[in-house]
């Protein structure tokens, strides 16, 4: 059974970079047809998709994080990473990782963390 457990920092402080990472446990990030997801819910809020990166690496970004958003991977370790830049109070949130066949996510989730941005 593939698991997920997403890890980095919780605290971040305005104008940084936000690094997360997403350790995949009992599937293969580089051989599995799933894609890759990062998706977060900030506080009182709905889910945001934010990104996602398939098998040969590459990735679609939600337009409207794009400019500040990167995927990417370490297929050694089967981990792939979130870096949001410049971020304000507003990108708090918990952050998930997750796979999705196509579009359609995928049980299960990893548990997600929580990452806040202040000064």
């Amino acid at each position: 059974q593939v698991q997920l457990q997403e890890s980095g920092p919780g605290l971040v402080k305005p104008s940084q970079t936000l690094s997360l990472t997403c350790t995949v446990s009992g599937g293969s990030i580089t051989t599995s047809s799933y894609a890759w997801n990062w998706i977060r819910q900030p506080p009182g809020k709905g889910l945001e998709w934010m990104g996602l990166i398939v098998k040969d690496g590459t990735t679609y970004y939600n337009p409207s994080l794009k400019s500040r958003t990167s995927i990417s991977r370490d297929t050694s370790k089967n981990q792939f990473s979130l870096q949001l830049s410049s971020v304000t109070p507003e990108d708090t949130a918990v952050y998930f990782c997750a796979r999705s066949w196509g579009i359609i996510l995928q049980e299960p989730w990893g548990q997600g963390t929580q990452v806040t941005v202040s000064s």
